[in-house]
């Protein structure tokens, strides 16, 4: 039963999020906005550019994850869901989980997509794309989990929208730095696979924890 109502609530999430688009919309715009404004700063020098890229596109997909977290539980906690949704028995970490990939499969996987073009427009060439993607997809999950884990702390606090990127950054530069790693690492033909390994280890301690602090965030908002 557990299973049924977690998988029924990611199902909602995302046909919500398929309805009222702007969000995902919101985002993506702004991750290839950001990017666009690099070459503007640095000057057209295609060499500087491919070497930049992989920092460039971390960093604005780092920025633009952090746009639809301050609905990511707000807008429910308005409305009286969350408390519908713990009312029915569902354990709070399985609802933050079940929010967290919603969050990822509608702002991150759209943002692996816009990586590519993005890639290229910077000045690099198509292998670059898949060892990019290779960091960006643990990444981006991780900026979920840690994304959504903050958006539970600080659920119902005054000032909360601005307390969430302050909480979010700090624990997402890990992320950013191993995942920019290993992207420049494969560009410049050396092994990436430690950097991918700690993000694949950040990943695995990142799934359970960041749901359960989440989880008590919930709970502890709706209490």
């Amino acid at each position: 039963m557990l299973v049924s109502a977690f998988l029924s609530l990611i199902r909602r999430d995302l046909s919500l999020a398929v309805r009222f688009g702007a969000d995902t919309l919101a985002a993506v715009l702004f991750f290839v906005l950001c990017a666009s404004l690099f070459p503007l700063a640095l000057g057209p020098s295609p060499v500087l550019l491919h070497r930049m890229a992989p920092g460039i596109i971390w960093v604005c997909a780092l920025l633009a994850s952090l746009l639809p977290l301050d609905r990511l539980f707000g807008a429910e906690l308005d409305d009286g869901g969350l408390d519908h949704l713990l009312l029915l028995g569902l354990p709070p970490s399985l609802v933050a989980l079940a929010k967290i990939i919603a969050h990822w499969l509608t702002t991150g996987v759209p943002l692996l997509v816009a990586a590519g073009p993005l890639t290229l427009m910077l000045g690099g060439t198509p292998g670059d794309i898949l060892p990019l993607l290779a960091g960006l997809v643990p990444g981006t999950a991780l900026l979920s989990l840690l994304g959504g884990m903050a958006a539970g702390l600080v659920l119902g606090a005054r000032r909360g929208s601005i307390l969430l990127p302050l909480l979010t950054l700090p624990l997402a530069s890990p992320v950013l730095i191993f995942g920019a790693a290993a992207a420049d690492a494969a560009t410049n033909g050396q092994s990436n696979r430690v950097e991918l390994s700690i993000l694949g280890a950040f990943l695995a301690l990142a799934l359970p924890l960041c749901p359960l602090a989440a989880g008590y965030g919930l709970r502890a908002a709706t209490s």
